[in-house]
């Protein structure tokens, strides 16, 4: 059994993941769109968008779509494990970018370096460092 998150998007899951990809952190390895190759249309505005994407990489999976009756992101975070602080903080820029952080990233009170934050695109994710030397 494994546990994978499945974002729903109104209308911009393709761009969500192409914005994941540049970020490093992985690619689409599956999609189906609305209407294509007898697949349903639940109205015409999702003719053509996202149905289904499975989007991996090293560590990663998650499945995404497009739906008609998407509600807003919330209560769920992607969390990432990193190896060092510095891909830590390069990602976490990226992944801000256009979006809102809500706790910078920082060492915690806990001892892990850290940081949450809300993408452009309504996804919360969360990045953690357990590499804690005090002189970074």
């Amino acid at each position: 059994m494994q546990l994978a998150n499945y974002l729903f998007f109104s209308t911009g899951c393709e761009e969500a993941l192409a914005f994941y990809t540049e970020c490093g952190l992985g690619q689409i390895t599956q999609l189906k769109r609305h209407g294509a190759d007898g697949m349903p249309v639940a109205t015409d505005a999702m003719r053509g968008k996202v149905m289904h994407a499975c989007f991996e990489g090293p560590g990663i999976l998650f499945f995404a779509s497009d739906n008609h009756d998407a509600e807003p992101m919330r209560g769920s975070a992607h969390m990432l494990i990193a190896d060092d602080r510095d891909s830590t903080a390069s990602l976490f820029a990226q992944l801000a970018e256009g979006g809102k952080i809500t706790t910078p990233l920082a060492v915690q009170p806990w001892g892990s370096y850290y940081g949450k934050l809300t993408d452009r695109f309504g996804v919360q994710w969360m990045l953690d460092c357990l590499e804690h030397d005090a002189e970074k």
